[in-house]
């Protein structure tokens, strides 16, 4: 167990991973900078693993020199201003907002709306790897979808970074699970806790049961497919891209961004601790070689978070 930090402990600058231009890899590099200074309502965090998403070096172009990665796992660090109610010395995670700097550095500053007790039962590389796909997961599926108890939910993608955690959580609210998966992804969704598992490529119509809610997270003309098995009433929520003109003319439907929120991540977190929702991490990078972690999250072959690892 680390010792929490002090204030004189912090030091006056940092190292940092930065995006200077837009031409992604070939213009992040890490650099010494100031360390951040939390403004009110802020925690300064010293970070132990943050973890990146698929093309995220495209996100902060108009605002660099930008450090990526929104997703992190850490300890509040003591003295920090604005410390009302994240104790000193607490480990915390978080999803971050995007319109500022991330955490692929060795302290961030967060919002303490936006942080949540880091699970007692997993270490820091595995709570940096939940954030992004859970609380999507959780948006998709409770805010935007209002999934209930005892309906049917058909999850394109259930083996995604976000389908595999929108698995877990459709399956611990008591809703029937359809898995829309590769046959090769078959066995993996039904350990994940699916109902039922269909070939991404089937007509969903003749394959399933009539369902109350399909949860896009891949995008593509599948959508079209899996809309027609919706009930009457039925909707369709995206975290892909915008449902196709054929699917909203004829049902329910929104696409929607992820949002940063403590208080859900919390919930998250203590399912996580119940054994209820696992992640899944594809690789872990030292800090020093998270250029590679930045190449290996552009690959096609992934399955599960990529993590660079900072600190502990």
């Amino acid at each position: 167990m680390t010792t929490p930090a002090k204030p004189d402990d912090v030091p006056a600058t940092m190292l940092a991973w930065r995006l200077h231009g837009r031409g992604g890899l070939d213009d992040i590099a890490v650099d010494r900078v100031e360390t951040p200074r939390p403004s009110p309502g802020e925690a300064l965090i010293r970070v132990h693993a943050a973890a990146i998403t698929r093309d995220e070096l495209e996100w902060p172009v108009d605002r660099l020199p930008a450090i990526p990665s929104y997703e992190v796992s850490g300890e509040a660090v003591a003295g920090a201003p604005g410390l009302r109610g994240v104790a000193a010395g607490d480990h915390v995670f978080a999803l971050t907002a995007f319109d500022r700097d991330g955490g692929a550095a060795e302290y961030v500053t967060v919002p303490t709306g936006l942080l949540a007790p880091k699970p007692r039962t997993i270490d820091h590389v595995e709570a940096a790897a939940i954030p992004m796909g859970a609380l999507s997961a959780w948006q998709g599926l409770f805010v935007h979808g209002g999934l209930a108890e005892g309906q049917r939910v058909l999850i394109l993608g259930a083996s995604g970074g976000v389908g595999h955690v929108a698995t877990q959580l459709a399956r611990w609210r008591g809703a029937v699970v359809v898995a829309a998966v590769s046959a090769a992804k078959a066995e993996l969704a039904y350990r994940l806790g699916a109902d039922q598992v269909v070939d991404r490529t089937t007509g969903f119509a003749d394959a399933i049961e009539p369902v109350d809610l399909v949860f896009d997270t891949t995008g593509g003309e599948v959508v079209v497919r899996a809309a027609s098995a919706l009930r009457p009433g039925g909707r369709v929520i995206s975290i892909a891209e915008e449902p196709p003109p054929e699917v909203r003319d004829r049902v329910a439907s929104a696409f929607f961004v992820v949002e940063p929120d403590g208080e859900q991540l919390a919930v998250i977190g203590s399912l996580v601790d119940e054994g209820r929702v696992r992640p899944a991490i594809d690789s872990v990078f030292a800090f020093r070689d998270a250029r590679s972690a930045f190449e290996r999250s552009l690959r096609p072959d992934t399955t599960g978070k990529i993590v660079i690892r900072i600190a502990g």
